[in-house]
């Protein structure tokens, strides 16, 4: 029961997360499945992967559209290149070591961080 509601709880964090400012799956998913759920990074980074698969997002993305806040001739081309970066990354990712790929991941929630704290 513990881990159904850790699950529950993260899902609705990065669920709202997600609707407020864009991010949920990688930057709330990930490192709360590894500190709660003791999930290995892989598993992780697999796991909030098979959660994007399917269109949970959908309804967030319908109220962004019907307020005019969707470019959709950008989105087909972020999505289109998004499949085969994925399709790479993971080939990447599943090769090296995961406590290597955890701290790349830091390393990149860092650099995200200190440019939108810091930036213009």
């Amino acid at each position: 029961m513990t881990t159904i509601m850790i699950l529950l709880g993260v899902g609705l964090m990065a669920g709202i997360l997600s609707g407020m400012v864009g991010v949920g799956g990688g930057i709330i998913i990930v490192p709360a499945l590894v500190y709660f759920m003791a999930m290995s990074q892989h598993q992780a980074q697999g796991t909030s992967l098979a959660v994007l698969l399917l269109p949970v997002g959908i309804f967030a993305v319908m109220n962004y559209y019907k307020a005019g806040f969707v470019d959709v001739r950008s989105t087909l081309i972020i999505a289109s290149t998004f499949l085969i970066g994925g399709f790479i990354g993971s080939k990447i990712a599943i090769a090296i070591d995961q406590n290597m790929v955890k701290k790349i991941f830091g390393v990149v929630l860092l650099l995200v961080a200190f440019k939108m704290i810091l930036g213009k």
